[in-house]
């Protein structure tokens, strides 16, 4: 059995600018950023930060990926993966309360409720960024480097992949992430990816 680890996060730093991008807002027009403004003001105080992980010894081919908790067939993931005889797989959320949120302003304020799927975006975005940075510094000094991270659903990576994740790291204990009959996560702001580590 895999150990699994499991973290949270203080509040990431906020970048409008990607939140503005995920709204498919170019400009910075003072309205959007009172929107962002009242929207953050409303679920920051909502979000957890938190992350669940595993690093297990990795094997790849042309487009077989060999775990110790199984096999993936993926030429895009054993691409990502080459060279690498360790990977991390993580599971991160901020939570369902932005969930909660959004669901409320779709009835009640449909640019809310966008500017509120923005910000989850570029939240839990946010939360893995720093996750990865956080593990970039511990491996690099053992002289260690990782790869950029690859998600179910990546590619030829296909999401049924998200049960080997779920199955390994326990997530709906761990961080209070499940997944439905259709593979899609609850809370949707939620992410699961493989990490490559190469020396």
């Amino acid at each position: 059995m895999e150990t699994v680890y499991s973290l949270s996060f203080k509040e990431p730093s906020i970048n409008k600018k990607e939140i503005m991008r995920y709204m498919s807002s170019q400009g910075g027009g003072d309205e959007i950023l009172g929107l962002i403004d009242e929207c953050l003001a409303e679920v920051r105080e909502m979000l957890q930060y938190k992350v669940c992980y595993a690093i297990l010894t990795a094997k790849t081919d042309s487009n077989i990926i060999s775990l110790s908790c199984g096999q993936i067939a993926s030429r895009n993931l054993a691409k990502n993966l080459s060279g690498c005889d360790k990977a991390i797989i993580f599971a991160a959320t901020i939570g369902i309360g932005i969930d909660r949120l959004i669901s409320k302003y779709s009835r009640l304020s449909p640019a809310k409720a966008l500017c509120l799927q923005a910000i989850g975006a570029e939240r839990v975005e946010a939360l893995c960024n720093d996750f990865c940075e956080k593990m970039e510094s511990e491996f690099q000094g053992k002289g260690e480097s990782l790869r950029p991270r690859f998600s179910p659903g990546y590619g030829d990576l296909p999401l049924e992949t998200q049960k080997m994740i779920f199955s390994l790291l326990d997530c709906p204990k761990r961080i209070g992430v499940t997944l439905g009959d259709t593979l899609l996560m609850s809370p949707s702001k939620s992410v699961t990816a493989f990490i490559g580590i190469t020396r």
